[in-house]
């Protein structure tokens, strides 16, 4: 077997944050949203040649809509990136974004590729929770509701708590670290 390569994060940015439904962004396309983000990125390494990208990994909950049609494609070649950048979407709902970037480290660390573009984009006011038009076939939970399709929080801190040991003090712990952490990085700029 050979040896995995290291893979790195050389340039991060995110989209600012809105109100669904009625904030800043309810009427900014998702794909907008992201080739805003890809251009901020790509900015903070002006000497990346953008032909040497190989692909656009990009999570998304709902791949939808204005949000659909393979929307990693679509941003990069908004965003200005040659049609050889590859580039697609990828759903595991609330964790699409973290699992972009995931598989394309892994890519990276096998030897698939050299530079990538990883991230995530939903517009919850353009595509809504659940999609427009929700068709979940109901057979899948018929023999178990225990599948692990779409968990709402609440059971996902109760498999949290039972798999790992991670309490609900603990997870709020950490909930509200977030939320200051996030908070400080808006008043930051």
């Amino acid at each position: 077997m050979t040896q995995l390569k290291d893979a790195y994060i050389v340039a991060a940015t995110r989209s600012p944050i809105g109100k669904s439904g009625r904030g800043v962004f309810k009427n900014t396309r998702p794909d907008d949203l992201l080739v805003a983000t890809i251009k901020s990125a790509l900015a903070q390494v002006p000497n990346l040649d953008p032909a040497s990208i190989e692909d656009a990994i990009i999570g998304c909950a709902m791949p939808e809509g204005e949000q659909g049609m393979n929307v990693a494609k679509i941003a990069a070649l908004l965003a200005g990136l040659p049609k050889t950048v590859a580039g697609v979407t990828i759903n595991r709902f609330c964790a699409s974004g973290i699992t972009a970037v995931s598989m394309a480290a892994d890519r990276i660390r096998v030897g698939e590729a050299e530079v990538m573009i990883a991230g995530g984009v939903e517009s919850m006011s353009m595509v809504p929770m659940g999609g427009n038009k929700p068709s979940f076939n109901p057979a899948v939970v018929n023999v178990d509701e225990n599948v692990g399709i779409a968990y709402g929080m609440g059971m996902t801190a109760e498999k949290v708590a039972e798999k790992w040991g991670i309490s609900r003090e603990e997870q709020d712990a950490f909930a509200l670290q977030s939320h200051q952490r996030a908070i400080k990085a808006q008043q930051a700029g």
